[in-house]
């Protein structure tokens, strides 16, 4: 799977019908009983590692989907997705979910939704409990597959902004290092030299944005590094605070990439506050490209994701996995919308 992917404009198919394995199919293939495979899959540690893989990776190829009608769903022939995400009150989120659902309601799929509420400690837990009530998975995950395995078992799992090489489920990339790439690029273009960054905890790619930032500004030798990039919390406070540190450590800075949109408004608020003129004084870009970037005074400069169109791949590697294909990653690249804060 590794170095194939798909262009984001690729078209979704239409709805197909799921021929359902059963866990007898599994036991026949695997050499083992039924109740063994029921073991494994249910992940109950009363039978040996070994079989319990070698059950699991019978169950994957075969496409295996844990029966929903015995837990009291009253259509078990409707296809249902499980989805994952990090928070629902980021406003990032609901516009992704809403693609899912819309991409969901073109095949007469459901789709349930959860959220870690931003904690990783949850991921797992929930890959679990969601995972047995559903056909297949769609995820914000962060723990590796090593760790991942013996909680998602054969039900397929589509990741949502995990590195290329990072996975043997399918994929949909966002390539953030190409977008901040282009706004660090935009803002040297337009005469910065002493150029900041608001940087964020992510716990998928927790470096991404810093080594890519330094990276274009150390390609154009330019007087910046690790001092001039600032962590904050991913909230319009959090961005206003790491604003305030970063201009009090470099009076002479004129620009600024944030981590996203929500930290980019709290810089430009904390701007005003310290009578810094945006773009005079100060430049500052943002990533996302949510809707309230056109409400804010100056309309802020960002890296636009179309989130609806990533909820829409989601379910379009889901259909792809229920069909028996085992997809390449989809990639999904920002866009430089330039506005007034630059």
């Amino acid at each position: 799977m590794a170095g194939q992917r798909e262009t984001e404009d690729q078209r979704a198919p239409g709805a197909r019908t799921v021929k359902r394995v059963t866990l007898r199919d599994v036991a026949r293939a695997a050499g083992v009983s039924h109740q063994t495979v029921s073991r494994a899959i249910n992940g109950k540690g009363e039978i040996d590692p070994g079989t319990q893989q070698r059950v699991l990776d019978v169950a994957r190829q075969l496409r295996y989907r844990p029966s929903r009608f015995g837990r009291g769903l009253v259509r078990p022939d409707v296809v249902s997705v499980g989805l994952i995400v990090p928070d629902v009150v980021n406003p990032f989120f609901p516009e992704f979910v809403a693609g899912v659902i819309a991409a969901a309601d073109e095949r007469d799929w459901q789709v349930l939704v959860a959220s870690t509420e931003n904690d990783r400690s949850r991921e797992l837990a929930l890959v679990r409990s969601l995972g047995q009530q559903v056909d297949a998975l769609v995820g914000y995950i962060s723990h590796p597959d090593a760790q991942l395995e013996p909680y998602v078992g054969s039900v397929p799992l589509v990741l949502v902004d995990r590195g290329l090489d990072s996975s043997q489920h399918a994929l949909v990339h966002i390539d953030t290092a190409a977008g901040i790439r282009a706004g660090t690029q935009h803002l040297i273009d337009r005469g910065h030299r002493r150029i900041g960054m608001i940087d964020c905890e992510c716990v998928t790619a927790p470096t991404l944005r810093r080594r890519t930032f330094l990276a274009v500004v150390g390609e154009h030798a330019l007087p910046v590094d690790e001092d001039w990039i600032v962590m904050g919390e991913q909230s319009p406070d959090g961005g206003a605070a790491a604003f305030e540190a970063l201009r009090a450590a470099h009076p002479d800075l004129t620009a600024v990439v944030a981590f996203n949109d929500l930290v980019a408004i709290g810089a430009l608020r904390a701007a005003r506050r310290l009578g810094v003129q945006v773009p005079d004084d100060c430049a500052l870009v943002g990533y996302d490209g949510l809707s309230v970037v056109d409400l804010v005074d100056p309309p802020l400069t960002t890296l636009h994701l179309d989130k609806r169109r990533l909820g829409e791949l989601a379910v379009h590697q889901v259909d792809r996995l229920l069909a028996g294909e085992q997809p390449p990653p989809i990639v999904l690249t920002p866009s430089l919308r330039v506005r007034g804060t630059t």
